[in-house]
Protein backbone atom coordinates (compact mmCIF):
# COMPACT_ATOMS: atom_id res chain seq x y z
CA UNK A 1 0.00 0.00 0.00
CA UNK A 2 2.66 2.41 1.07
CA UNK A 3 4.47 1.81 -2.54
CA UNK A 4 0.98 2.75 -4.10
CA UNK A 5 0.80 5.96 -2.34
CA UNK A 6 3.95 6.63 -3.02
CA UNK A 7 3.28 5.95 -7.14
CA UNK A 8 0.36 8.43 -6.83
CA UNK A 9 2.26 11.02 -5.47
CA UNK A 10 5.12 11.21 -7.92
CA UNK A 11 3.22 13.12 -10.87
CA UNK A 12 2.49 15.88 -8.13
CA UNK A 13 6.13 16.10 -6.66
CA UNK A 14 7.41 15.82 -10.73
CA UNK A 15 4.32 18.99 -11.65
CA UNK A 16 6.05 20.64 -8.53
CA UNK A 17 9.12 20.45 -9.24
CA UNK A 18 9.26 21.18 -13.38
CA UNK A 19 10.68 24.94 -14.31
CA UNK A 20 7.94 27.49 -13.87
CA UNK A 21 6.25 28.93 -16.89
CA UNK A 22 5.91 32.27 -17.43
CA UNK A 23 2.72 33.46 -20.30
CA UNK A 24 4.15 34.81 -23.18
CA UNK A 25 3.23 38.58 -24.32
CA UNK A 26 -0.10 38.83 -26.47
CA UNK A 27 1.10 39.92 -29.96
CA UNK A 28 1.01 43.03 -31.19
CA UNK A 29 -2.58 43.74 -32.30
CA UNK A 30 -3.06 47.08 -34.37
CA UNK A 31 -6.20 48.23 -35.44
CA UNK A 32 -7.24 51.80 -37.10
CA UNK A 33 -9.65 54.20 -36.66
CA UNK A 34 -10.22 57.40 -38.87
CA UNK A 35 -8.77 56.06 -42.00
CA UNK A 36 -9.25 58.12 -44.70
CA UNK A 37 -7.35 59.29 -48.20
CA UNK A 38 -7.25 63.03 -49.68
CA UNK A 39 -7.38 62.71 -53.33
CA UNK A 40 -6.88 65.85 -55.39
CA UNK A 41 -6.28 65.06 -58.90
CA UNK A 42 -5.06 61.75 -61.04
CA UNK A 43 -1.54 63.27 -61.86
CA UNK A 44 -0.68 64.85 -58.39
CA UNK A 45 -0.59 62.03 -55.36
CA UNK A 46 -3.01 61.28 -52.63
CA UNK A 47 -2.48 60.81 -48.90
CA UNK A 48 -3.68 58.57 -46.25
CA UNK A 49 -4.63 59.32 -42.98
CA UNK A 50 -5.69 57.22 -39.50
CA UNK A 51 -4.54 56.57 -36.42
CA UNK A 52 -3.14 53.01 -35.65
CA UNK A 53 -3.53 51.70 -31.79
CA UNK A 54 -1.55 48.62 -30.66
CA UNK A 55 -3.08 46.77 -27.91
CA UNK A 56 -1.42 44.11 -27.71
CA UNK A 57 1.73 43.79 -25.18
CA UNK A 58 5.17 43.66 -27.95
CA UNK A 59 5.80 46.90 -29.69
CA UNK A 60 5.40 46.25 -33.49
CA UNK A 61 6.47 48.42 -36.50
CA UNK A 62 4.56 49.55 -39.57
CA UNK A 63 7.06 48.32 -42.42
CA UNK A 64 5.14 48.49 -45.62
CA UNK A 65 1.29 49.62 -46.92
CA UNK A 66 0.15 48.54 -50.81
CA UNK A 67 -2.91 49.40 -52.55
CA UNK A 68 -4.62 48.72 -56.14
CA UNK A 69 -5.38 51.67 -55.80
CA UNK A 70 -1.72 53.56 -56.27
CA UNK A 71 1.16 53.22 -58.55
CA UNK A 72 3.24 53.25 -55.22
CA UNK A 73 1.91 53.83 -51.75
CA UNK A 74 5.19 54.83 -49.33
CA UNK A 75 4.83 56.47 -45.78
CA UNK A 76 6.20 59.62 -44.82
CA UNK A 77 6.77 61.96 -42.99
CA UNK A 78 6.43 65.89 -43.00
CA UNK A 79 8.95 68.22 -41.26
CA UNK A 80 9.67 71.34 -40.84
CA UNK A 81 13.43 72.29 -42.10
CA UNK A 82 14.32 75.62 -40.84
CA UNK A 83 10.86 77.18 -41.89
CA UNK A 84 10.88 75.15 -45.54
CA UNK A 85 8.28 72.36 -45.10
CA UNK A 86 9.22 69.27 -46.67
CA UNK A 87 8.66 65.69 -46.93
CA UNK A 88 11.09 62.61 -46.55
CA UNK A 89 10.12 58.96 -46.45
CA UNK A 90 9.96 56.54 -43.45
CA UNK A 91 11.01 52.94 -43.81
CA UNK A 92 8.98 52.11 -40.62
CA UNK A 93 7.18 53.54 -37.81
CA UNK A 94 7.18 51.78 -34.76
CA UNK A 95 3.82 51.35 -32.74
CA UNK A 96 4.54 51.00 -29.60
CA UNK A 97 3.22 47.97 -27.07
CA UNK A 98 -0.80 49.91 -25.64
CA UNK A 99 0.19 52.92 -27.56
CA UNK A 100 -0.63 54.70 -30.96
CA UNK A 101 0.53 56.52 -33.74
CA UNK A 102 -1.26 59.05 -35.83
CA UNK A 103 -0.80 59.31 -39.45
CA UNK A 104 -2.14 62.40 -40.16
CA UNK A 105 -1.53 66.10 -41.54
CA UNK A 106 1.39 67.87 -41.04
CA UNK A 107 3.23 64.33 -39.61
CA UNK A 108 3.46 61.07 -40.36
CA UNK A 109 1.30 59.69 -43.69
CA UNK A 110 1.41 57.37 -46.47
CA UNK A 111 1.75 59.03 -49.97
CA UNK A 112 0.14 56.97 -52.89
CA UNK A 113 1.51 57.89 -56.31
CA UNK A 114 -0.21 57.34 -59.84
CA UNK A 115 -3.73 57.30 -57.97
CA UNK A 116 -6.26 55.36 -59.58
CA UNK A 117 -9.59 56.51 -57.19
CA UNK A 118 -12.21 58.75 -57.73
CA UNK A 119 -14.35 61.10 -55.23
CA UNK A 120 -16.59 59.24 -53.23
CA UNK A 121 -15.22 55.82 -53.43
CA UNK A 122 -13.64 53.79 -51.03
CA UNK A 123 -10.04 52.18 -51.90
CA UNK A 124 -9.00 49.00 -50.47
CA UNK A 125 -5.40 48.87 -48.09
CA UNK A 126 -2.62 46.43 -46.80
CA UNK A 127 -0.53 47.55 -43.68
CA UNK A 128 1.79 45.24 -43.39
CA UNK A 129 3.61 44.91 -39.74
CA UNK A 130 7.15 43.44 -38.47
CA UNK A 131 6.05 40.54 -37.07
CA UNK A 132 4.26 39.22 -40.25
CA UNK A 133 0.67 40.63 -39.57
CA UNK A 134 -1.48 42.10 -42.00
CA UNK A 135 -4.31 44.66 -42.16
CA UNK A 136 -6.48 44.86 -44.50
CA UNK A 137 -8.60 47.95 -44.97
CA UNK A 138 -11.46 50.50 -46.87
CA UNK A 139 -10.61 53.63 -46.68
CA UNK A 140 -13.17 56.15 -47.90
CA UNK A 141 -11.85 58.84 -50.45
CA UNK A 142 -12.19 62.33 -49.87
CA UNK A 143 -11.40 65.84 -51.73
CA UNK A 144 -9.41 68.65 -50.35
CA UNK A 145 -11.60 69.49 -47.20
CA UNK A 146 -11.10 66.47 -46.23
CA UNK A 147 -14.35 64.23 -44.23
CA UNK A 148 -15.03 67.36 -42.67
CA UNK A 149 -16.43 68.90 -45.90
CA UNK A 150 -18.69 66.06 -46.62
Amino acid sequence: MKRFSCLLALPVLLGAASPATVPAPSPADVHAAHAWVRYLLPNLPASGYMTLTNTGDITTRLVKASSPACGALMLHESVDDGGTAMMTMVKSLTIPAHGQVSLAEGGYHLMCLKPKMALGSKIGMTLSFSDGDNLLLLLPVYGPGGPTSQ
